[in-house]
């Protein structure tokens, strides 16, 4: 029997779906997704308390397919220390002596990990840097492996990985409205659009949103300056409150439970749950290895926006409103 458009929308018998049952690198990109701003600075300051100072005393690739740069070559920065670690964009650039700077993106589904000297290192690794101290080393869960490591020399060629965007807690209210007017997009895209704002992606976005109260479709031309300041302010407020969120939850262990689907979170992956602020069921639009989430009485004054695959089979049937969900 063919599944009726509620339970295709909203869950069999008003129950979201199970992501378990979903495909591994599915279950990835939702529980995971991109590391962003916040998850990115605390791997930054517990890297820093951890290699500042400290020589590779080996970088070993269990993968070819990691390193995207062949000079310089990978043992030149062996037995030199690192003097700096920093994020650029949702980058982690680590400065070695010698104007050598390693640079790592992690993707959907990379992920750093701190080893105790003496600990053996896991077989799914695609990279471990070796410290007198302790071992730093890179995994990627799932079967498509898109993390990237580049070697360069100077500060020159890191100008390739500058996207250009503004940094979302460094600028005033009339520099953010300036730069999400430049040009007319949906607000979730602007948002996240590193040519506009850096470090941000899917995750906080839906978040930003939902505290903002604006749907992710609105056009940034349509903005109101109430709206504009209102969205900054939220911006603002998201990304802080959780990078000190993260940083209380490290608590001077090395993060691993970086991801983007956690219970705390208001929208985002909550597909099905009840939004914290007014209990209407979260819903969502699916496109590609992305999912936005959103709440239909908070943010789009209960209209249902069209997910593009499910709307296309349900045609006429597509629920326009949260009220003929609730029946």
């Amino acid at each position: 029997m063919a599944a009726s458009w509620r339970e295709l929308v909203i869950g069999h018998n008003n129950e979201p779906y199970s992501l378990t049952s979903w495909p591994t690198d599915c279950q990835a990109a939702i529980f995971d997704g991109v590391p962003e701003l916040p998850d990115i600075t605390v791997y930054v300051e517990a890297l820093e308390r951890r290699i500042i100072g400290q020589p590779i005393v080996v970088l070993d690739l269990h993968t070819p397919f990691l390193l995207r740069t062949v000079d310089p070559p990978l043992h030149s920065v062996t037995d030199k220390p690192v003097r700096a670690v920093r994020r650029l964009g949702k980058r982690i650039i680590a400065s070695i002596d010698d104007d050598l700077y390693i640079v790592m993106h992690l993707m959907i589904a990379g992920r750093l990990h701190w080893l105790e000297p003496a600990k053996r290192v896991p077989r799914n690794v695609l990279a471990t840097f070796e410290f007198p101290n302790g071992k730093l080393t890179l995994t990627e869960a799932g079967s498509k492996k898109r993390a990237s490591l580049h070697l360069v020399r100077g500060s020159e060629a890191l100008k390739q990985f500058e996207r250009g965007g503004l940094e979302p807690l460094q600028i005033s209210q009339h520099e953010f409205a300036q730069q999400l007017r430049s040009e007319n997009h949906t607000v979730k895209r602007s948002l996240t659009d590193p040519r506009l704002f850096s470090g941000i992606g899917n995750a906080y976005s839906d978040e930003i949103l939902h505290r903002a109260r604006l749907s992710p479709v609105k056009l940034t031309s349509r903005l109101t300056d109430d709206e504009i300041a209102t969205l900054y302010l939220a911006m603002r407020e998201s990304l802080q409150e959780w990078t000190d969120r993260l940083r209380a939850e490290a608590d001077g262990v090395f993060p691993e439970k970086v991801t983007a689907f956690r219970p705390e979170i208001a929208a985002h992956g909550q597909f099905g749950q009840p939004c914290p602020v007014c209990g209407t069921a979260i819903q969502r639009i699916r496109y590609a290895d992305n999912e936005t989430n959103y709440c239909p009485r908070c943010q789009t004054e209960g209209r249902l926006l069209a997910d593009r695959a499910l709307s296309r089979l349900l045609k006429q049937d597509w629920p326009r409103r949260i009220e003929e969900l609730e029946g």
